[in-house]
This record gives C-alpha cells, sequence and structure tokens, in this order.
C-alpha cells in the first residue's frame, strides 16, 4: 500500500451537499425504472394544497418531448427571500434537501398539519434529475419565473415578469427527466392515470386531469369524485356479486381530549365489501400516498374487521364446534379502500409504497372495530351472509390442510430422529445398518454408500433376540 493510500486525515472526509446526495446515489430517492416518481413529488405538492382547502383543480399534462407539467391553482410557492440562507424561497424549496413548509406537525397553524410531504426532498430529486426544471408562480400579484439546468443548478433566477390580480394565485412546474438516471423516460401512464384517480377520490373538492401531447395536439381527460370514496369504490366494484351492500364510514380524532395517543384530525375513512367472485380491490393510502405494498394501517383495519366478525359469529352462534376462523377467511374475498390521516407517517423509503408507523396499527384498529361491529348488529341478515361466507371459507381451508396433511403421512412413514436415510426408493435393494451409539453411526455414515445404504445409531446394545 503507498503511503498516499495509508493516510486518513481531515481532508479526506467529503460532506455531500445541495442536490449531490441525490446524484450520488438517485437509486436511494426514487423508482430509477421510470420518472413517473419524480413526477408523482410534484403532483403530491400540489395534492397537498388541495388538502389544505386551498386548490380546486390539478392539471397535469405529458408532452411529446418528454416532459411533464403540473398545474395548480393553489396559494404558489413563497418567492419571498429566505431569511437564513438569503436567497428566495422556491430557490430553497428546489434546491435544498430537507427543506420545507411540513415539518411542524404538531403545530396547529402550520400550513400543511397533515400532508403527504414528509422530509423536505421530494422535488429535489425532480430537479436534481432533470435536464431542466421551469418553475412558475402566480404570487403577491405578479407572476414570477425561476429555471433550473442540469443537475438541478440555477440556470435563470427568479424574475417577476408581469402584474396580475391578487386573486390569481397557482404554481406551474415543467421538467426534462434525465435519461442519464431511468431506465426508461417515458412515464408510465397506466401507473399514472390510477393515481389520478385515486387523488380525485381522496379530494372530492378538487379535479384532477391529465393532457396527452400528440402530434400537437392534446387530449385531456379528467376525474372527479364528488361523493369522494363512495362513487370511486362503486365504480371499482361495479358488475361483481356482493354478498352484501358496501360498508363506507369515516372516524377521526375530533378534539385531542378524545385520545392520550392521537391527534386532533387523525383517522381514517373505508369502503369494504365482500364479494362472491371476480378481481380483488385492495388500496390503501396516508395522506393521499398510495401505500401499494401496504403497512401498519392495513394490519390495523385486518385486526378491526376480524375482531368485529368474530365477534358477531360468536354473538349469533353461527360458529361450528372446533371450526377456527382466522383472520384469512376474512379478507379472502374481502374488498377495501383505506384512507388513513396521520400526522406523523413513517414510510419505508422515500418512494413510500408501505407504512411502518407503529401507531398506525393501533389508530386504525380502534376507529373501524366499534363502527363494523354497530353496522353489523343494525344489518343482520346482511352481517350474517359475510359471515356465513367467512365459515365456508374457514371449512374450505380447514378440509384443504387436512387434506395436505394425509397426503404428507400416506407418502412418506415418519422416520426416527436419528435415522440418516438413503437416496433410493427402492426398498428390494436398500439396507438398513443399526449401530450402537453416534460414535458408530459417525463413522459407519463416513463409509456408507449413499444410494442405498441407510444409519441408524442406537443407545445402547440392542438384544439379538
Amino acid at each position: 500500500m503507498s503511503k498516499k493510500a495509508s493516510t486518513y486525515t481531515a481532508d479526506d472526509i467529503e460532506i455531500l451537499e445541495d442536490l449531490t446526495p441525490i446524484l450520488h446515489r438517485p437509486g436511494m430517492y426514487t423508482d430509477p425504472v421510470n420518472p413517473n416518481h419524480a413526477l408523482v413529488e410534484v403532483i403530491d405538492n400540489a395534492s397537498d394544497e388541495g388538502l389544505a382547502g386551498y386548490a380546486k383543480n390539478v392539471e397535469i399534462t405529458i408532452y411529446e418531448d418528454g416532459s411533464a407539467e403540473v398545474v395548480d391553482d393553489g396559494r404558489g410557492i413563497p418567492i419571498d427571500i429566505h431569511k437564513t440562507k438569503k436567497i428566495p424561497a422556491i430557490q430553497v424549496i428546489f434546491t435544498t434537501l430537507h427543506s420545507g413548509g411540513k415539518f411542524r406537525k404538531t403545530d396547529s397553524e402550520s400550513v400543511y398539519r397533515i400532508a403527504g410531504g414528509l422530509h423536505g426532498v421530494g422535488v429535489c430529486v425532480s430537479n436534481a434529475l432533470s435536464t431542466k426544471l421551469e418553475a412558475e408562480v402566480k404570487r403577491d400579484g405578479a407572476l414570477h419565473q425561476i429555471t433550473f439546468g442540469p443537475n438541478g443548478k440555477v440556470k435563470t433566477p427568479l424574475k417577476k415578469y408581469k402584474k396580475l390580480p391578487l386573486s390569481k394565485t397557482g404554481t406551474r412546474i415543467r421538467f426534462w427527466p434525465d435519461p442519464k438516471y431511468f431506465d426508461s423516460v417515458k412515464f408510465d401512464l397506466n401507473e399514472l392515470t390510477a393515481l389520478l384517480r385515486a387523488k380525485a377520490m381522496l379530494l372530492p373538492g378538487v379535479r384532477f386531469s391529465l393532457g396527452l401531447e400528440k402530434n400537437g395536439k392534446i387530449d385531456v381527460q379528467s376525474w372527479h369524485f364528488p361523493k369522494g370514496i363512495e362513487g370511486y369504490f362503486a365504480e371499482a366494484i361495479a358488475g361483481q356479486d356482493a354478498v352484501a351492500t358496501t360498508f363506507f364510514g369515516e372516524r377521526y380524532i375530533v378534539d385531542s381530549s378524545e385520545s392520550d395517543s392521537f391527534a386532533e384530525g387523525e383517522g381514517a375513512q373505508w369502503a369494504l365489501s365482500w364479494t362472491g367472485d371476480g378481481e380483488i380491490i385492495n388500496e390503501s393510502y396516508v395522506n393521499m400516498i398510495p401505500t401499494r405494498q401496504g403497512g401498519t394501517h392495513v394490519s390495523g383495519l385486518r385486526d378491526g374487521v376480524y375482531q368485529a366478525i368474530k365477534s358477531f359469529i360468536d354473538h349469533h352462534a353461527m360458529g361450528q364446534r372446533g371450526l377456527k376462523v382466522v383472520p384469512d377467511d376474512v379478507w379472502c374475498r374481502a374488498n377495501f379502500v383505506l384512507a388513513c390521516k396521520i400526522l406523523d407517517p413513517q414510510f419505508k423509503g422515500q418512494v413510500k409504497n408501505e407504512l411502518i408507523s407503529r401507531d398506525a396499527f393501533k389508530l386504525v384498529s380502534q376507529m373501524i372495530r366499534d363502527p363494523i361491529e354497530l353496522w353489523l348488529n343494525q344489518h343482520v341478515d346482511e352481517g350474517k351472509r359475510i359471515a356465513e361466507l367467512v365459515l365456508r371459507q374457514a371449512v374450505q381451508r380447514t378440509r384443504s390442510a387436512q387434506k395436505t396433511e394425509r397426503k404428507k403421512s400416506s407418502g412418506v412413514a415418519v422416520l426416527p430422529g436419528k435415522l440418516t436415510d438413503c437416496a433410493s426408493e427402492d426398498p428390494t435393494r436398500n439396507e438398513l445398518f443399526i449401530v450402537e451409539g453416534d460414535s458408530a453411526g459417525g463413522s459407519a455414515k463416513g463409509a456408507r454408500d449413499k444410494e442405498f445404504q441407510a444409519i441408524l445409531p442406537l443407545k445402547g446394545k440392542p438384544k439379538n433376540t
């Protein structure tokens, strides 16, 4: 090893600042398959404006040149000078990791008390992994614009372009994904369409639209669910053979005095339906973010519903002697959409596909158990149909397990614990050597032919009678 390589001093310590961590390890911050996640980060910011009650429209456009644009009519990203960084706040948001207005979750006056943003990373990823990004803001009676170049560097500083009425507010973001960071720079339109439909369901007061440019013309599709989760879920399970009417519900902490564990505004809304056939719909969201891999909130839903149905079966003496109902019996044919509001959710990774907040299990389980127990006992006939479906599944599962066990036991005899079996299954050829003790057994194993000779060590001397 050279002398230079063996030294290790303060000069060897590097600090990755600004957007460098994203450029250095992009896979830690986004999905490298395509730029969908980079676009979703921008959409989530616009959606948070809708959740806060300021935006009524969120418009997404995919252009032929590979760029994507998100426009909302919210308050507009702040453009005044940040008192610490001494640069416009919008520049801080796009170039400084862990910056944003969504950290003060316990402050009742916070601009984003319940929101999808958590770490102040989102649009930094969109900017860093683009060859160009344009941000345009309508705010404070004027139109402002700032442009970023490759790797998120400021290309054109923030400028005021023209005056506008004070009532005109909103944000427009357009970015061009950098091909070197993605397997493909094409957006997955099916995934994007599903996401926007879900966002429209979660925000009944907001209209979402997707425009696709083709041959210079833009075709627009929009989604708006005035009835929220009810309209969305009814459309999702239309045509399926429902065992009972759909159970819709919601429950939130109205006042902090209600709970020592949860804050005001936390809770969930849900739609539940059991169907006899067809594709199963299982969707979950936290603060409007889709959790495709579920998480602790889904586990809480499963627990609360399972306990309620189990209690209903016991109360109406519907169970069979010796038959145990397990959660999978309840959920085998259950369709659900679950949307939670959690003050400070913890996700597994920046892509946020799975919720790992431990308190979410208890929150959702408590929020849903009493309402569904009440619903089942108010709709006894429908409750019994659901219970019968669950019991049939339990019987089927038990019989299947018994068949599997019989098949296993009939195929191979139970072997003594110390038997070292041979490979051959031909009883006319196989040999069994019974030896005294483990020591002799070890020697015999080393000398045997593994193909047809088995060894069984015994304790003590066998009687030769």
